[in-house]
C-alpha cells in the first residue's frame, strides 16, 4: 500500500477510531488539530515531515440535510469551501470573491485560491458534493440556514477540511476527506450527537478510500 498520511482533527476522534479498529498497516496516523488555523499549520508540518503519497482527513461533521446525509452515515466529498473569511456576518458576509481579494493569488500554473478547492474521492459511492468548513460551528438552526443560503449545495459542516485541502494543494499532495455525520448542523445539544456511530461509519468509508487507491 502506498504511503498515506491519515489526519484526525482531535484526540477524542483519534481514540474512538483506534478503539474501533484503526487503520491498515502502511498508513501514518497523526492529529492535525482543531479548527482551520491549527489544522493548516500542522498539516504543512506533517506533510513536510512524512512526505506521503496522499493524505486522508477523517473525522466527524454536522449535516445540513438529515434526510440525505443522516446521522450515523459517512461521506467523502468532491469539493470543500471556507466560510467566515471576508467582511461581515451571516447573510451580510462578503467573502473573498465579493471583496475582490483571493486568499492566494495565482502562482505560476496554479490558479488563485478564492474560497473553494476541488477534492478527488477515490471511491465515488457514498460521496457528497460540498463540505463547508467554518471557523466556528453553527450555533443554531438560523445560523445553519444562513450558511446554506450563502453556500448552495453544502451538505455538511466541519472546521478543518478547507485548511487541510489548502495545505495539500500548496504541497501538491492528493487529498480525500471523509466525515462521519454525528449531528444536525446548529444542534449544540451534545446528548443528541452520535459520535461513536459517526466515527464507525467514517472509519469504514475511509478504508474504502484507502483500498480504492490501491486498485
Amino acid at each position: 500500500m502506498s504511503h498515506t498520511l491519515v489526519l484526525i482533527p482531535t484526540e477524542l476522534e483519534l481514540d474512538r477510531l483506534e478503539d474501533d479498529g484503526g487503520f491498515p498497516a502502511g498508513t501514518t496516523v497523526e492529529v492535525c488539530g482543531f479548527g482551520p488555523i491549527a489544522a493548516a499549520a500542522r498539516s504543512v508540518q506533517l506533510i513536510t515531515r512524512h512526505q506521503p503519497a496522499r493524505v486522508l482527513l477523517v473525522g466527524i461533521a454536522g449535516s445540513f440535510d438529515l434526510a440525505r446525509y443522516p446521522v450515523g452515515s459517512a461521506f467523502a466529498f468532491e469539493r470543500v469551501r471556507i466560510e467566515g473569511i471576508g467582511a461581515g456576518m451571516g447573510l451580510d458576509l462578503m467573502g473573498p470573491a465579493a471583496l475582490g481579494f483571493p486568499q492566494l493569488p495565482a502562482r505560476g500554473n496554479d490558479p488563485a485560491v478564492i474560497e473553494e478547492l476541488e477534492l478527488k474521492p477515490r471511491h465515488l459511492k457514498h460521496s457528497a458534493p460540498l463540505l463547508l468548513t467554518t471557523c466556528a460551528a453553527s450555533a443554531c438552526a438560523a445560523q445553519a440556514q444562513a450558511r446554506t443560503t450563502r453556500h448552495r449545495g453544502a451538505c455538511a459542516e466541519d472546521m478543518e477540511g478547507f485548511a487541510v485541502a489548502l495545505s495539500c494543494a500548496l504541497l501538491r499532495t492528493p487529498l480525500s476527506i471523509v466525515r462521519g455525520i454525528s449531528n444536525q448542523v446548529g444542534d449544540r445539544d451534545s446528548t443528541r450527537w452520535k459520535i461513536p456511530a459517526a466515527l464507525h461509519a467514517a472509519r469504514l468509508r475511509a478504508w474504502e478510500e484507502l483500498e480504492e487507491s490501491e486498485a
